[in-house]
């Protein structure tokens, strides 16, 4: 499918003016320095995502300074970071599971919310994934021309046991949901942040006995319907949202029209929510093209990154999804598709 096959809005015709869109060229990066840091920058890569370490330690990682720290240390290397990706799993998983120590949690997760605002970090990527989180059964398929991918098969957790947190209902992790918004999106707000909430991935529910409850695209309408506002939207993993099954482009459009796509994953997979695997960013199910092209006409003015990319010749695929050589393909394919919508 061509660019021109897509439902675009005619702006010309319409008297508005198009949008103008200005994507933030991001990569995933360790919280201190690697090889990762140097190569980025020579690539045009201007924005940094980065996760906090896990606590608890002393001081917490959700404290002031440490993200004042971080800033900086981007900020020397020529990055500015925008996205905390995502917050620690000592806080996170208490409220997503509705365990006890749930409130102090979700106040911790405030004290973070409020002390990236003060740092200059606009933008937090956190999840919905109980228990489990990115889940694969395989990590070494081979792909193109031997390249190695990772892949999901539904099948092979048939008979898998339940994990220690039993059997938790789709119902349970909205209700959880909801108590966690309408606490901390005021903060957000307050602070000039804004929440994204990432997918799940795989989304397919239940795996394990536990609920997915991030797994089509009205879900997340009803997430940013729950507490509206402004600080109140999405992560766009376009991976994810390729293996629900949903139109890409036209999500994207969805969305972005909203103004409720505050991070972008770009990615893509070939499959079904119940058997997918990775791919290289140009042989996916999703027209990428007319997936950047959508993103033009919404205007989206964020951070993008890519994301899961194929291991490559040489490399130990001792992190898969995170080596080096795909994410360098993956920024130059990206970059040029930037290029090409912004001088459309």
């Amino acid at each position: 499918m061509s660019i021109e096959d897509t439902d675009q809005p005619d702006f010309e015709q319409s008297g508005f003016e198009k949008p103008d869109f200005e994507i933030q060229l991001a990569e995933h990066f360790h919280a201190t320095p690697d090889r990762l840091w140097q190569i980025a920058p020579q690539l045009g890569v201007t924005h940094a995502v980065t996760s906090i370490p896990e606590g608890p330690n002393d001081p917490p990682p959700w404290e002031l300074q440490t993200l004042l720290d971080l800033k900086q240390r981007f900020r020397d290397a020529g990055l500015d970071l925008v996205v905390i990706e995502s917050a620690p799993a000592c806080i996170q998983e208490p409220i997503k599971l509705g365990l006890e120590n749930r409130d102090a949690c979700t106040g911790h997760f405030c004290e973070l919310i409020a002390n990236m605002g003060r740092a200059g970090i606009p933008v937090i990527c956190h999840n919905w994934m109980a228990g489990l989180g990115w889940l694969r059964t395989d990590m070494a398929l081979a792909g193109r021309g031997g390249a190695l991918v990772t892949g999901y098969d539904h099948a092979k957790l048939a008979d898998a046991p339940l994990t220690e947190w039993g059997e938790i209902s789709e119902d349970a992790l909205w209700t959880n949901m909801e108590e966690f918004l309408r606490r901390v999106v005021p903060i957000a707000e307050q602070a000039g942040v804004k929440l994204a909430v990432h997918p799940d991935d795989p989304p397919r529910s239940p795996i394990r006995g536990i609920g997915r409850i991030l797994t089509d695209p009205d879900a997340f309408q009803r997430v940013i319907d729950t507490v509206p506002s402004p600080n109140n939207g999405i992560t766009f993993c376009q991976g994810n949202f390729s293996a629900m099954g949903a139109d890409v482009p036209a999500e994207i459009r969805r969305f972005g029209a909203q103004g409720k796509i505050h991070f972008v994953h770009f990615r893509d997979v070939r499959g079904t929510p119940d058997s997918f695997v990775e791919t290289f960013h140009d042989e996916g199910q999703t027209d990428m093209v007319a997936a950047i092209r959508a993103y033009a006409d919404v205007g989206y003015r964020g951070p993008m990154r890519p994301d899961h990319v194929p291991t490559l010749a040489g490399e130990e695929n001792g992190a898969p999804g995170y080596e080096l050589l795909g994410r360098l393909y993956a920024l130059g394919y990206i970059k040029g598709l930037i290029e090409s919508a912004a001088h459309e």
